[in-house]
């Protein structure tokens, strides 16, 4: 009865499993604990990096769209402020004539984007002076030349008909021509901007609309002055887009910038397909409604929602909001211009996933690689246990052999690890001891445990790739004939064809052979058209040695008759070698076999033999004709030959 309450105290408990599997949980659960918490907080701190950066560069571009208009209105501005106070832009034409051409030459000269600068008289006169360098469109609505930097025109009354004359100028001011326009039946007293100006008696902005001499989107900055305030001073200004001010394919490639209105409505896109049908309703009096817009751009109605609610966001404020799904990323920037243009806000938007979609794939990537380690943890695990357990199962086996006083062969081998190693020496020991011992103890006497284990390793890899050889056909009689200087020069000139071609096809050189090449493809670089690309090397090749030959004919020197071999199909591809000379190359029956096809050239008089792998893969892309299926020297099996023609 006590044996057996022995027995029962010393069984496995329910927790009592074998070493292999406590080293299996250790492992995963280190490289987990490691690895997992690694790979989120890099994926935590490059996500909120790469909003950070997003939200930097959507600043950097609205603050920059935000300055550029601000120049644009204020230049203009102050052009118009200044000519209301200039006694001469006050009288009308053709007084002070000169003194209205230099001065408002001056201020285009000094002004940033500006159209134009002019003056509308009660009498109906008007002097206008236009930027062509600003605005191409008034060379080609002009039919002026190349040098043409400025034009002015002046309409005079003249019998109570207008005169219109315009003057031409170069980037110095420096006049060039004149020539009348007697078509011109432009008469600014029932523009709207000096409609307005005068009619509010104080400087007001007129627009946005379609200016119809440059089809140019433009507002008009206009001051009253003068007696009665009857004379009005204008400039227009260009509403470039976004597209030309800033690019905002920076933040993304599905960025986007716009100019809305107080009224919520889309002045300026960044993208020029839409800013052109912008344009062109308004051309035609019709303006583009967000429902129109949306078509082309989903995310104009969020945005214009976002700008219609209470307060709407502050200039700067960051705004994440959904379109059909997806989540975007806006910033809003809003500015009064020179006190007469006010109520635009510039919106810089992108999708969410596009600015973190580096540190997405990166995430991916990391997943990717640490599902790999655990993989291989596991698998490492599974070895590296089973391997010491076996070794420590072989410990106890020999252990209980001894202590059975079986001394038989040595069941232990050589282990890894040296505690092991130690222990089995120690158990080889005290094997060699007990059994000197047991001739004079009783076997019931002497009972030894131990334990140890043992560890190996070994992995291969492989791939698919094709390999081709070539030699030149009695290249030994041509040096035997030819000194060393002339063999290498003729080589070298040999061989720096054919590594220009086989590099243009995609392939790699393995090694050169004497007068022999090695070149494979689809290895180091993974190439899914590698037999192709290797067949059009091999006709390549073949094309320029032919034209090298004729060339030397010509010269004197010798022909060089190459011969290749071309295979597909899988081999070890690597790094192999002693430990201080290591080489990268393809081993396996697929380059045996290449290189076999190649010596077969001389005996069926061929200059490009490929395997039958080669027709499965290319077939019916090449001019493939067959000749035999042989055995091939250093194989048991049947390999179909063809010949690889232009």
């Amino acid at each position: 009865m006590q044996i057996r309450g022995n027995k029962k105290k010393g069984a496995l408990s329910a927790w009592d499993v074998p070493l292999r599997l406590h080293l299996s949980v250790v492992i995963l659960g280190l490289l987990a604990c490691i690895s997992l918490p690694l790979i989120w907080m890099t994926y935590a701190q490059g996500k909120f990096t790469a909003l950070s950066a997003g939200k930097a560069e959507m600043g950097q571009l609205g603050l920059r769209a935000i300055e550029d208009y601000r120049n644009v209105f204020n230049s203009g501005y102050a052009g118009v402020v200044t000519a209301s106070v200039v006694p001469e832009m006050l009288t009308a034409p053709p007084q002070d004539l000169k003194a209205k051409h230099d001065f408002l030459l001056k201020v285009l000269q000094s002004t940033f984007r500006i159209d134009s600068v002019y003056a509308g008289y009660p009498d109906g006169s008007f002097v206008q002076a236009v930027d062509v360098t600003a605005n191409p469109e008034w060379r080609t609505n002009l039919d002026t030349s190349g040098e043409t930097a400025f034009a002015v025109r002046v309409i005079t009354q003249v019998g109570g008909a207008p005169n219109t004359t315009w003057t031409f100028y170069d980037k110095d001011a420096r006049p060039l021509y004149r020539r009348a326009d007697r078509d011109d039946m432009f008469d600014p007293r029932i523009r709207p901007w000096y409609v307005t100006a005068v009619d509010n008696g104080k400087a007001v902005s007129v627009g946005p609309y379609v200016s119809a001499a440059t089809n140019s989107m433009t507002i008009t900055l206009a001051m009253p002055t003068g007696e009665g305030n009857r004379v009005v001073i204008g400039a227009d200004v260009l509403l470039l887009t976004l597209g030309e001010i800033v690019d905002v394919s920076a933040l993304s490639n599905e960025a986007r910038g716009y100019v809305f209105d107080r009224k919520g409505r889309v002045l300026v896109h960044s993208d020029k397909t839409v800013m052109n049908e912008i344009r062109g309703q308004l051309r035609r009096g019709r303006e583009l409604s967000v429902a129109d817009l949306a078509k082309a751009d989903p995310a104009i109605p969020a945005i214009a929602t976002l700008l219609a609610s209470d307060g709407g966001p502050a200039t700067g404020d960051v705004v994440q909001f959904p379109v059909m799904g997806r989540e975007y990323l806006a910033q809003f920037f809003s500015e009064d211009i020179s006190g007469l243009v006010g109520g635009y806000t510039v919106v810089i938007s992108a999708p969410l996933d596009e600015l973190v979609a580096s540190v997405e794939r990166t995430l991916k990537r990391n997943l990717a690689i640490a599902a790999a380690f655990l993989a291989t943890g596991v698998l490492a695990a599974l070895i590296i246990s089973r391997l010491i357990s076996r070794s420590l199962y072989a410990l106890a086996d020999e252990a209980r052999h001894i202590g059975e006083l079986e001394f038989g062969e040595s069941r232990t081998a050589h282990s890894f690890i040296s505690e092991v190693n130690a222990l089995a020496k120690a158990l080889s020991s005290a094997r060699t001891a007990i059994k000197t011992f047991s001739l004079y103890v009783p076997r019931e006497l002497v009972r030894r445990i131990v334990i140890a284990g043992q560890s190996a390793v070994g992995s291969a890899a492989r791939q698919d790739i094709t390999v081709l050889f070539t030699d030149i056909q009695d290249f030994t009689t041509i040096s035997e004939q030819r000194s060393p200087e002339e063999v290498v020069a003729l080589l070298s000139s040999y061989f720096e064809a054919l590594n220009e071609i086989i590099e243009r096809h995609g392939g790699t050189i393995v090694q050169y052979i004497g007068d022999s090449v090695l070149a494979m493809w689809n290895a180091p670089v993974l190439d899914d058209r590698h037999v192709e690309h290797a067949c059009h090397c091999a006709l390549a090749m073949k094309a320029a040695i032919d034209a090298m030959n004729a060339a030397n004919c010509a010269d004197g020197r010798p022909e060089l008759i190459t011969r290749f071999g071309l295979h597909t199909g899988p081999a070890v591809v690597g790094s192999v070698g002693a430990e201080t000379r290591r080489q990268y190359t393809p081993i396996g029956d697929t380059v045996n076999i290449a290189s076999r096809l190649e010596g077969l050239n001389r005996q069926y008089g061929t200059s490009i033999l490929v395997s039958g792998a080669v027709r499965d893969a290319v077939g019916k892309m090449f001019n493939l004709v067959p000749i035999e299926v042989v055995s091939v020297k250093g194989r048991t099996g049947q390999t179909e030959l063809f010949e690889l023609r232009a």
